[in-house]
């Protein structure tokens, strides 16, 4: 599977890309979670099935130790059968309005997980669109923040992280990150020659 939309962002790349998540290989992957930590359908599941049952096994430990994930934060397991080596488990809003906060814990899933991913010295790591399925997140406010958050975090971190993908399942979805970060190859087009 190619990365068919590339941001050059210093000597870093953010990589768009649709398909299926759990077949891209990468350091590692992050599920967009639910707060108990168990399991579900969309993306999560996939993962799961993907990955086989050592991944529950891992989540059932942590979850007898936390009880369950805050929304905006993540925890890490080994990634059973995925090609990768960890899967961030990171659990993103339920989109009520978007003036409780939403936009903030979105925006922390993005940052708890690639501060995750230099602490596990992590060089390449997928995203799905997380929170835009059941949690009902609105496609293009989610994707604004996804490019951001991605782009931002290449610009500002010199760490380990060289390749963020950001993979998107569906045609209609690909095309609306894809808009939003052509904007981003635009305004660092223009910084650049400014």
């Amino acid at each position: 599977m190619s990365s068919d939309f590339i941001v050059q962002v210093g000597h870093h790349q953010l990589q768009l890309l649709k398909g299926d998540i759990t077949a891209i290989a990468v350091d590692a992957i992050v599920n967009a979670a639910n707060s108990q930590l168990a399991g579900g359908g969309g993306v999560d599941g996939a993962i799961h099935r993907a990955g086989g049952p050592e991944i529950m096994a891992e989540l059932d430990v942590i979850r007898g130790q936390i009880g369950h994930c805050e929304t905006g934060s993540a925890v890490v397991t080994g990634a059973g059968r995925l090609p990768t080596k960890y899967v961030f488990h990171a659990v993103g809003p339920v989109y009520r309005d978007g003036h409780h906060g939403e936009a903030a814990a979105l925006q922390s899933c993005y940052d708890t997980c690639l501060k995750l991913a230099v602490e596990h010295d992590v060089k390449t790591i997928s995203f799905p669109s997380i929170s835009t399925g059941v949690y009902g997140y609105p496609i293009d406010e989610a994707a604004e923040i996804a490019v951001r958050a991605a782009a931002d975090w290449l610009r500002e971190h010199s760490g380990p992280v060289r390749t963020i993908k950001l993979v998107q399942f569906s045609d209609r979805d690909h095309e609306i990150y894809k808009r939003h970060a052509q904007k981003l190859r635009e305004n660092l087009a223009t910084d650049t020659h400014s």
